[in-house]
């Protein structure tokens, strides 16, 4: 592990030798089958399905997952899984999606999806990626998972095959007596063969691979961005890229002596990328509490004594997870805790500080996306950590601030907006998406990724970002389209205009909110909106939370909807109603557009109204503000 505090600490590792020139696994397989050999007795992975700090938890060694690894990878290749065929995995977090993600990956193209989407989603993508394989759960008490996956496959014929992973197993008595006879019962209306996965596995061999493991780079997995809508974006991942991703974390931030919390879930490039390859890379240990991680019950409730059980080094998290987190006393020897890595969204500054007070432990911000197999830059563990920024482009990552004009694209200087374009061993040159037509006019100069997000490079080259050209709602990372709502509302005969937008929230970042403008002389309540809303839009975390009727849309001078000005409309209802709520004698007087922060409330308080106030109840927001008077 070598450290990483400043650019140049960034600068020099680059200096030994180009990425291409390091010597490094093909696959995925000799990826794993090399921390097998180093480590093989060290605990790897950690799962236990209840939260509380002395329940049953298993471990798998890295021996271990390499063996089950190998008979998954076996099992799925007999399936008729080749090198360019898809399985699927529609899965809670547990150890056999671990097993699964390397499987599908080492015998074909694994493909995650996200088991909170709707069966209609589901399916779109299992059509989308081609998958002939698809992994889920057996019915379980308390989730439709189960349910959701065979509607899905009946949606999706091209599913041959359907593997049950019961969890059952990692309960105790009398809990694992009664789930049998409660268990819920499933209606299957599809086509496809239904098998348990760990009993056909473990019929195969685990100490050998029954066919070859091509040494040569390849996709081996796709991964779904937002899922919003009927025909979802499909990022493709190579080995190189997966292998980028865990280089970084075993060069830079983890050793074997390593614990990382990771109630993040295996469905997403931040758990699945730099946590778990990382571990690969180093010999780290990982622990996932509870199959919903931070959604599962009495997870925050015991957060610190799970920390404390498995004597954790490193936290990684979300800032929602931390807002609940300090809601919570510790009540616990957090000793062993070195840092906590942040993603998915912005961290407000007012919970890295009541983070960092209540634990002595500092947050590092990163950034990442989908398209990119993930990671792009972090603030480095070990040095300056500048609070609303995402750090230092980590080695190898190149990240250019471009603008586009009809000449072509031009580099912004320092603390200068643009678009933030990526190139990096985890960006797949031209083909990011599976469909060709969504990789047009995706990359600058053939090579850059242009990520959709506004930031700028300081002049000691730290990243911010400052809006998002793609206008996507972030709730609590998870990406929304705001299209899906709008077109919603414009089914209703009386909607002559709509605009969907994130509102400030302080436990997800962002919620969505809609303005809508009628036709003329039409007359409908908002309650009426909303329950056509609620009836027509597929996702419920994309439902409203807040809907106004105006006389008329901002618009632009051709007609567009003019976002920013609902934007600042929000931001103003939002923070005022906490300050009201609050107490404080203040009110947001105007939002203004700030080249570098992007959207910055004004605040008029009264001189009585101190500042550390303010900073408590406005930190909680990710929105920027300044304090006039």
């Amino acid at each position: 592990m070598q450290r990483f505090a400043t650019v140049a600490d960034r600068d020099a590792v680059e200096a030994e030798k180009p990425w291409e020139a390091r010597k490094r696994p093909v696959t995925l397989y000799g990826f794993l089958s090399e921390v097998a050999k180093t480590h093989g007795s060290r605990p790897a992975l950690s799962f236990q399905i209840l939260s509380g700090p002395t329940d049953k938890a298993e471990t798998l060694s890295w021996q271990q997952l390499h063996a089950q690894v190998t008979q998954c990878a076996n099992l799925l290749r007999h399936l008729g899984i080749g090198p360019k065929d898809t399985v699927a995995y529609m899965l809670p977090n547990a150890l056999e999606t671990a097993v699964v993600l390397l499987g599908g990956a080492t015998a074909g193209i694994v493909n995650p999806i996200n088991p909170l989407l709707e069966p209609e989603q589901v399916a779109a993508i299992l059509r989308e990626t081609g998958a002939k394989v698809l992994v889920t759960l057996k019915p379980f008490p308390k989730t439709d998972v189960a349910q959701k996956a065979a509607e899905a496959v009946r949606l999706a014929p091209n599913v041959k095959t359907v593997l049950e992973i019961d969890l059952n197993r990692y309960l105790t008595p009398p809990k694992s007596w009664i789930v049998p006879f409660i268990r819920p019962k499933l209606e299957v209306t599809h086509n496809a063969k239904v098998m348990n996965l760990k009993a056909e596995a473990a019929k195969l061999p685990g100490d050998t691979l029954m066919f070859e493991d091509v040494q040569e780079d390849r996709v081996a997995a796709y991964f779904h961005t937002g899922g919003t809508t009927g025909m979802p974006k499909v990022a493709q991942h190579k080995y190189s890229g997966m292998i980028y991703n865990g280089w970084l974390g075993g060069r830079l931030l983890f050793n074997e002596q390593d614990v990382m919390m990771c109630p993040l879930p295996l469905f997403h490039v931040f758990a699945a990328y730099p946590i778990l390859m990382s571990a690969i890379a180093s010999g780290a240990h990982v622990i996932f509490p509870t199959p919903a991680g931070y959604r599962g019950d009495g997870v925050f409730d015991n957060f610190w004594k799970l920390i404390e059980r498995w004597k954790v080094t490193f936290l990684i998290t979300v800032p929602t997870a931390v807002s609940a987190m300090v809601q919570r006393p510790v009540n616990a020897d957090i000793s062993s805790l070195r840092t906590a890595l942040s993603g998915s969204a912005p961290l407000p500054i007012e919970l890295y500080n009541r983070f960092k007070a209540a634990t002595g432990v500092e947050i590092a911000e990163g950034y990442g996306l989908t398209e990119a197999t993930c990671l792009v830059s972090v603030n480095p563990v070990d040095g300056k950590k500048k609070v609303g920024s995402v750090g230092i482009p980590l080695p190898y990552s190149h990240v250019r601030i471009l603008l586009k004009s009809p000449e072509g694209f031009r580099e912004c200087g320092a603390d200068e907006v643009g678009e933030i374009c990526v190139a990096n061993p985890g960006v797949f040159e031209g083909s990011t998406y599976t469909e060709a037509d969504k990789n047009h006019d995706l990359f600058a100069e053939e090579r850059f990724l242009r990520t959709g997000d506004l930031g700028r490079i300081d002049a000691e080259g730290y990243l911010w970002i400052t809006g998002r050209a793609k206008d996507l709602i972030i709730r609590g990372g998870h990406n929304l389209d705001p299209a899906e709502i709008e077109d919603a509302l414009l089914s209703h005969p009386a909607v002559a205009f709509a605009g969907a937008i994130g509102q400030p929230d302080a436990f997800s970042g962002e919620l969505p909110c809609a303005y809508v403008e009628l036709v003329g002389g039409a007359e409908i309540s908002v309650e009426a909106l909303l329950a056509h809303a609620r009836d027509n839009i597929h996702e419920r975390a994309a439902i409203p939370k807040y809907l106004e009727i105006m006389d008329e849309l901002p618009k632009t001078a051709v007609g567009k909807i003019f976002k920013p000005a609902l934007r600042k409309s929000a931001i103003t209802r939002v923070l005022n109603g906490a300050l009201k709520e609050a107490g404080l004698e203040a009110h947001v007087a105007s939002v203004v557009e700030d080249k570098k922060r992007g959207l910055v409330a004004n605040i008029e308080a009264n001189a009585a109204c101190e500042d550390a106030k303010l900073r408590q109840v406005l930190g909680e927001f990710t929105v920027q503000w300044d304090r006039i008077s």
